[in-house]
């Protein structure tokens, strides 16, 4: 069994990143070294917010150049350990990259239910929410500028791994089993990244009337009695907001019943990347996805699928609580 030197995270901001690294070192008795630790005591020092630090950092390159540094320095040492930052992954090669992610209102919930501090405090949900926003972007851009590295990129990973509903128990527990080879192994060394996602935030793509067994009660228990980790990985797009299941369907839906806080994917297609006669994953999820279909999933399912931007604009329109066409 291989097991890479060291583990690397970066990911939303709300996500849990802290907590589940801290914790993964003290596991594997691993140093760790946190990078947004170091920013937030910049823009103390600097008497400044952790936005105003990114913003600064647009113009000042010596805020990420006296960073970047250190992380190359720890990358070329060859010492194994966790490393927290948004950037690690760039500099790291012979690590497990983790990228942590989380539904938008629930790491504001989080952000917003930490003490407070002169780098990070807000108001409201709302407020959190925006800044939260506000700063990833001025992040991404300034990486993309800067670097010519995109964040958001997933392939830029080796896991993903939705932390809306997983506790950090469960999403440790799945990042551990990663690293030490037991979980998803032939993805990523073939072709990563292994995503765990929250199964009730994947979008379908096909009618739930056409779709054969998926209430075979059998099967369901089977699922359920042998854990997410034992799921075959279900075939995913992403459009660089939303995920959906290309194929897999039953095994979606066996989760969601299942109570599955995250499940196994593969990743076929990627915004801009094909997923199948050259249709590129945010023209496929626009094509297939319609409110409808997402109107009888989540009736199915009790779940409920924020309608996307397309749907929104289209003719095929359901009201909340009127039947939709594959009910």
């Amino acid at each position: 069994m291989t097991v890479r030197q060291s583990i690397v995270f970066n990911g939303d901001l709300g996500s849990g990143k802290s907590t589940v690294s801290v914790e993964i070192a003290e596991r594997l008795g691993l140093r760790r070294v946190s990078v947004g630790d170091l920013y937030r005591q910049m823009a103390q020092d600097r008497q400044m917010t952790a936005l105003q630090l990114n913003l600064h950092a647009e113009l000042d390159q010596a805020v990420d150049g006296y960073v970047d540094q250190l992380q190359r320095d720890i990358a070329a040492s060859g010492e194994s350990l966790v490393m927290d930052s948004r950037l690690a992954w760039h500099f790291f090669t012979n690590a497990l990259k983790v990228h942590m992610i989380t539904e938008p209102t629930e790491a504001a919930r989080r952000v917003l239910a930490r003490p407070s501090g002169p780098a990070e405090s807000y108001t409201s949900l709302e407020e959190a929410r925006a800044k939260l926003r506000e700063r990833s972007e001025s992040e991404r851009n300034r990486f993309i500028l800067r670097y010519g590295v995109d964040k958001a990129r997933l392939r830029n990973y080796d896991l993903i791994c939705d932390t809306t509903r997983a506790n950090p128990a469960q999403v440790i527990s799945h990042i551990v089993d990663a690293y030490e080879g037991r979980l998803g192994a032939d993805v990523l060394r073939d072709a990563p990244p292994l995503l765990l996602l929250d199964p009730r935030r994947v979008y379908p793509t096909e009618d739930i009337a056409t779709l054969r067994g998926l209430w075979d009660s059998e099967f369901v228990g089977e699922v359920a009695d042998a854990g997410d980790e034992a799921l075959e990985p279900l075939t995913i797009g992403y459009t660089g907001e939303y995920f959906f299941v290309v194929d897999g369907h039953r095994r979606l839906s066996a989760a969601i019943q299942s109570g599955f806080p995250m499940v196994p994917a593969r990743l076929v297609a990627e915004v801009d990347e094909p997923v199948v006669g050259g249709m590129s994953a945010v023209d496929y999820f626009a094509a297939q996805v319609r409110p409808s279909l997402i109107h009888d999933w989540e009736a199915a399912h009790g779940i409920t699928l924020p309608l996307p931007e397309h749907a929104l604009l289209g003719g095929d329109a359901v009201l909340a609580g009127e039947p939709g066409t594959g009910a």
